[in-house]
């Protein structure tokens, strides 16, 4: 393999280049006119040729010194922009999340996060992963849930807090319809946070005795949306425990059967992302924090699952 010219050498002679002289690229490189003139000479003794003639004004490239110039130049700009994207990424976090997730789990929190890691510039993405993957050219770390069915490649998972279900209606809607029972859902308008029906298909797979058909009702492309709909009295939204924790507390929604809970077979909200990334730094900060934070909302659906909603 040939021996590289010096680093040293070729910087001086590409600021000598570019300044046409010696004096402007001393001054670049913070070294002394006689250094670069040094490092010019000992790059030309390691090519065997002449790469400036030297004039009063000045110096002017040679036809090697022309062919070697645009080559160092984009040497180093590549160097360059190399470096910078890599310190960039070092303390640019992306974080990629679903709509609902977002609304109503990470952006109530971020800001702690962002004090604990003054260091990290997170970029949230608010998008949903529809085959519950991740791309990791796109992002450093995800949300999904952990059993998502036909992920495209195996990725690390850490779950946050399970997914636990039950119907909810506001106070309003509630007293209209007088539910009585379960069976009476059947005649109520189902609210869908997607067009797939999962939430409540999962519900009523869970309770079939009681004739539910999870096929009508309206579809919303989120929870958050279905779960304001809800709210509005439209009608009986599929209401996750954690997710929808506000409004049940609030009783702004009426669980009217708290009894009746599922949790989720698609498991439960988790992070995840490529294990080539999984414990650097960066995203272990953020795994770590996540998990801390997700504590409360784990004892409460212990809580839950224990004794009901009500």
């Amino acid at each position: 393999m040939a021996r590289l010219p010096p680093l040293n050498a070729l910087r001086a002679f590409e600021a000598a280049a570019r300044h046409g002289g010696y004096v402007g690229a001393s001054e670049e490189l913070h070294v002394t006119r006689g250094a670069i003139s040094r490092h010019v000479k000992h790059l030309e003794e390691h090519l065997g040729v002449l790469l400036f003639t030297r004039k009063a004004q000045g110096v002017r490239l040679t036809a090697a010194g022309a062919r070697l110039l645009p080559v160092v130049s984009e040497a180093f700009g590549n160097i360059v922009r190399e470096a910078e994207s890599i310190s960039s990424d070092a303390s640019e976090l992306r974080v990629i999340c679903p709509p609902g997730t977002s609304i109503r789990w990470l952006l109530p929190r971020l800001e702690d996060f962002r004090r604990r890691h003054p260091e990290l510039r997170v970029r949230l993405t608010t998008d949903f992963l529809s085959d519950g993957g991740f791309d990791a050219a796109g992002a450093d770390v995800g949300f999904s849930v952990t059993n998502w069915p036909h992920r495209s490649k195996p990725l690390q998972t850490q779950t946050l807090f399970p997914v636990v279900l039950t119907p909810a209606c506001s106070p309003g809607y509630l007293r209209e319809r007088s539910l009585a029972s379960p069976a009476d859902l059947a005649d109520c308008e189902l609210l869908h946070e997607t067009k797939s029906h999962t939430d409540w298909k999962d519900w009523c797979d869970a309770f079939p005795k009681f004739g539910v058909d999870y096929s009508g009702g309206q579809d919303f492309p989120n929870i958050d949306i279905a779960t304001k709909a809800a709210v509005m009295g439209i009608g009986v939204v599929m209401a996750d425990l954690v997710l929808c924790r506000e409004e049940l507390e609030t009783e702004t929604l009426i669980a009217p059967f708290p009894d009746l809970i599922v949790t989720s077979p698609l498991g439960g909200i988790c992070l995840l992302g490529d294990t080539e990334k999984w414990n650097t730094e960066k995203v272990a900060a953020f795994r770590s924090w996540a998990y801390d934070t997700a504590e409360t909302d784990r004892r409460h659906v212990l809580h839950l699952l224990e004794g009901g909603v009500g």
